[in-house]
């Protein structure tokens, strides 16, 4: 009997030192998949996932290959201890949305951690030449915090759960933001340590370079739905599948959306793969009646095949 999941890949942010090691030594069909990823793309990504330092590890070209291939190896040992188990849908948070494509077969694993390499290294550019910041509005209404974006000139980076939406832009505009969020009832207005202003006019260089990789990289229908963080909908042409990603880059990142889509198709297993529990925490925010499973070391792996074999 199948048991079909829907798979739910993490985004930056989610990265910690140690990720995907005790996994490595455990099963080698991670550590082979980890090689691989050294080799491809010529330095030595598991050593700055291993061991760090953070400030490396958090690097936007690191970071981003850094968590594709920990939800892929991931992927592959619980492929083969739950052989019945049946990928009905996937998505992914902003950089996961490339591990989702790749979970579901539209680019294969060296082909999506090339991508996510240059992705990553395009929106370090675009960080380093642009002088901008984030910060998440909590408590607030979407359509206050959506007049106070355009009041200061700045960008509605990601609808993560109610209540919890991302600002994206220049640095002055978000400090203006922070300062006015009170009077546009929003409780709290927290400022992100992140390299610059993801999913906001910002990356615009980036997402130029991207379209030209993307307009060259050989893509399949995908084996199941995957859904678009751009357009909240599941995508499957080579064509939606490249400007979706390609548009990401600037545009918000509509995580409510996606997970309410799938939700609403009749899925109930959801389970994420990624080194924290991030997503769970944002589902539990969407929709209390939906449990995700979060698989990010031998431990919850271990758990998790248990409850799925049971």
């Amino acid at each position: 009997m199948s048991l079909p999941a829907v798979l739910l890949f993490a985004g930056q942010g989610a990265q910690k030192v140690g990720m995907g090691k005790d996994l490595a030594e455990a099963f080698p069909e991670v550590r082979s998949l980890l090689d691989q990823a050294d080799a491809a793309l010529g330095f030595p990504l598991t050593q700055v996932m291993f061991e760090g330092p953070m400030e490396e590890l958090t690097k936007t070209s690191r970071c981003q290959p850094a968590l594709y291939a920990h939800g892929l190896a991931i992927l592959e040992v619980l492929k083969a201890k739950v052989p019945q188990l049946e990928i009905a849908a996937t998505a992914g948070l902003s950089l996961g949305e490339f591990t989702a494509h790749a979970a579901a077969g539209t680019f294969d694993f060296t082909t999506g951690l090339k991508l996510v390499f240059q992705r990553g290294s395009f929106m370090e550019e675009a960080c380093d030449s642009t002088k901008g910041a984030m910060a998440a509005m909590l408590g607030g209404e979407e359509a206050a915090i959506r007049e106070l974006a355009a009041e200061c000139d700045v960008d509605v980076a990601n609808l993560n759960a109610p209540g919890q939406i991302v600002l994206s832009g220049s640095a002055a505009g978000i400090e203006a933001a922070a300062a006015k969020a009170k009077e546009k009832g929003i409780k709290r207005a927290i400022p992100l340590p992140v390299a610059g202003a993801y999913h906001s006019r910002l990356m615009q260089s980036a997402q130029d370079k991207l379209a030209v990789v993307l307009a060259g990289t050989d893509i399949q229908t995908p084996r199941c739905t995957v859904v678009s963080n751009f357009a909240a909908k599941a995508v499957s042409s080579a064509g939606e599948i490249r400007e979706t990603l390609t548009k990401q880059v600037t545009g918000s990142v509509r995580w409510v959306e996606c997970m309410q889509s799938l939700v609403a198709a009749g899925h109930t297993r959801f389970i994420e793969l990624g080194p924290d529990g991030t997503l769970a925490g944002l589902m539990g925010k969407i929709d209390k009646s939906v449990q995700v499973t979060t698989i990010k070391d031998v431990a919850s792996l271990e758990a998790a095949v248990a409850v799925l074999n049971a």
